[in-house]
């Protein structure tokens, strides 16, 4: 487990810089094993360095798609958000963070016509193509303020569950507001909680 202070959601993008001692026997033991996940958990009060701190308990597996050493030791990494899990129990730090999870999928929405085709629209309170909006004029006015301009929304996935959670990776949040977006129980729930956001 890597408990950070940011959050990240399936198909969110990741780098991290392993220096810590712990994590970079994490990384030795996964590397000896094959494995290529790892749970990322945000630090709801401590710091990332040197543990003691408080965690959330849902997540998101991050699976790393690229590993580079670094010449004073340290470890580049790049990761991918896959799908979100909740921890059941923490395990003791020793000799990193380690803890008993599940994958937590997305409930099936009682409203089976979630679409994001603008041609059949969505029953649902809150459609994609509302949240899309938002999403392009708050980058808009955060660009005017000075924050980094917004890619283009045309390489949005097809998927509902994968979209909802694009739609909450290019929204300008915080970490707090961002963990409520991972924690939603579905796509509708998902998209009203970013269209109230937005538009606050």
């Amino acid at each position: 487990m890597f408990p950070l202070g940011t959050v990240l959601l399936p198909a969110m993008l990741l780098s991290l810089q392993v220096f810590e001692e712990r994590y970079l026997t994490m990384l030795a033991d996964m590397r000896a094993s094959g494995r290529s996940e790892l749970g990322v958990v945000l630090i709801e009060r401590g710091s990332e360095v040197g543990g003691g701190d408080v965690r959330v308990d849902v997540g998101c597996i991050a699976r790393i798609v690229e590993a580079r050493r670094i010449t004073d030791g340290r470890w580049a990494i790049g990761c991918i958000g896959d799908r979100r899990i909740e921890v059941l129990d923490w395990l003791p730090d020793d000799p990193y963070p380690r803890a008993i999870v599940r994958d937590l999928p997305d409930l099936v929405d009682a409203d089976r016509s979630v679409h994001v085709d603008a041609e059949q629209p969505s029953s649902t309170a809150t459609t994609f193509g509302e949240v899309e909006s938002l999403v392009v004029r708050v980058a808009a006015l955060a660009s005017e303020l000075g924050a980094p301009g917004l890619p283009e929304l045309r390489d949005l996935d097809d998927d509902p569950v994968r979209r909802s959670y694009q739609l909450g990776v290019l929204s300008p949040l915080g970490a707090l507001d961002r963990q409520q977006v991972l924690a939603a129980a579905g796509v509708s729930a998902r998209l009203h909680l970013l269209r109230r956001m937005l538009l606050e």
